[in-house]
């Protein structure tokens, strides 16, 4: 039997239906749920991804506003900018597309924003609070491959778990995500002797390395979940196609379930980025009451 598919676009579907309820309630409160996007210099790489996290904000009742600097923009004019968008309570949420100009590095933007409104779940300290099982706003594309997994018919306590890719966002985080759940979890890496080794011993396989065709049906327990998290193109005599980390047609022999490439992680991680502007609408709002209070007494 060919592995069953794991449908993410379904998944997200449900998700941005209930962050749109949560919108809602929100904005009722008087606090409607506002993300702003930055990009810097030239900005047809990051094009569609802003489309995309575009339509799904509008389709989960979430602001969203696109930002566009000009490629000379200094670093000390962005350390400005977050930091005005940081003060501002009418801003919850701040997405740093990527690439940027090389005069200005990702990661010093990503520590700028402030914890209460890194909805991207890339500033070291939400990456940190993953270390002490305390999820506030995850890194998305780890948190969507996790909850992935957590719509099997699996028991996640003492699941064996296989991380193929060790990189900070995505697959430490998952790791620590797994290990919170109960799981007991390898994490592979370039400098793995065996990686098939551990693979073949898993329930779930966790893949984001980059390489297209990277694992392959003879690296997989019989039965096992394998979710994909790789997007590579790659060009076909028809033309170019978008996939993931494995080799999809011998791995969907022997693996029990599936996610696709495209339609599987991608679209669950834009819906996590939504659910996460939720999560920060609600921090912001708690806190600024939080504040108030202490002053009134």
């Amino acid at each position: 039997m060919r592995a069953a598919l794991i449908d993410g676009k379904s998944i997200a579907a449900d998700m941005r239906a209930e962050v749109a309820k949560d919108a809602a309630a929100l904005a009722d409160a008087g606090w409607a749920p506002k993300l702003v996007s930055i990009s810097v210099g030239d900005t047809a790489a990051a094009e569609l991804y802003v489309r995309n996290q575009q339509r799904q904000a509008n389709s989960a009742g979430v602001e969203f506003e696109a930002r566009n600097y000009p490629s000379e923009t200094s670093l000390e004019q962005m350390t400005g900018i977050l930091q005005g968008l940081n003060a501002d309570p009418r801003v919850n949420g701040i997405i740093i597309q990527r690439p940027l100009p090389e005069h200005i590095p990702v990661k010093v933007l990503q520590k700028m924003v402030h914890p209460l409104k890194d909805v991207e779940g890339m500033h070291p300290a939400s990456i940190g609070n993953i270390v002490y099982n305390d999820l506030a706003l995850g890194p998305c594309t780890a948190v969507a491959a996790v909850e992935i997994l957590k719509t099997l018919p699996m028991d996640m306590e003492g699941l064996n778990v296989t991380v193929i890719g060790h990189s900070e966002i995505v697959g430490k985080p998952i790791a620590f995500l797994m290990m919170g759940l109960g799981a007991t979890v390898t994490v592979c890496h370039h400098m793995t002797r065996s990686v098939a080794m551990h693979s073949r011993a898993a329930d779930a396989v966790f893949v984001a390395v980059g390489k297209p065709g990277l694992v392959t049906g003879d690296m997989l327990k019989p039965g096992a979940a394998l979710i994909d998290i790789g997007i590579n193109r790659i060009e076909t005599p028809e033309g170019g196609k978008t996939v993931g980390d494995a080799d999809f047609d011998s791995c969907a022999e022997v693996a029990g379930w599936i996610t696709p490439v495209p339609g599987g992680v991608g679209p669950v991680t834009v819906a996590t980025l939504m659910k996460n502007a939720v999560l920060a609408t609600r921090m912001q709002m708690e806190h600024y009451r939080d504040a108030y209070a202490r002053t009134d007494i």
